[in-house]
């Protein structure tokens, strides 16, 4: 048996991008379409050029779902991506990032139960109509 590595990978260690698609939650599409634009890196070929995801890149796919559904734009997730998951004190200010990014997402779930609050007390009166709801925006005027 041939010890050296070679370009080839086995089932076990890695990937198809339907197997990827099917583990990430995105499609085929769009993961070539982040390769693209180079938020996902490059994944490692076959030796009949197939690609071959590792549990990393599936991983970072999740991520990116993730940070999708809080409403991050694409390019500001690249350096979350790129940063070693390990090790966040080298990387204090994508800590921080997140971390503000977090503080949002709480201000976003509170809104969002005002909202559910205002809701709940119109289907207990037995209305429907819901009054238009007041924006961030408007408070600080």
């Amino acid at each position: 048996m041939n010890d050296q590595p070679t370009s080839t990978f086995t089932e076990d260690s890695t990937y198809t991008i339907k197997q990827a698609a099917g583990l990430s939650g995105l499609s085929e599409d769009t993961i070539r379409y982040y390769e693209k634009i180079s938020l996902l890196p490059s994944p490692d070929r076959t030796g009949g050029g197939h690609r071959a995801y590792r549990q990393t890149n599936i991983e970072q796919m999740r991520l990116i779902v993730c940070l999708k559904k809080t409403g991050m734009p694409l390019e500001e997730m690249k350096p979350f991506l790129s940063a070693e998951l390990e090790n966040t004190e080298s990387h204090p200010e994508l800590y921080a990032l997140m971390l503000e990014h977090r503080e949002r997402i709480l201000g976003q779930i509170e809104s969002l139960q005002q909202v559910v609050s205002v809701i709940d007390q119109r289907l207990s009166a037995g209305v429907t109509m819901v009054p238009a709801c007041s924006t961030n925006e408007e408070k600080s005027d």
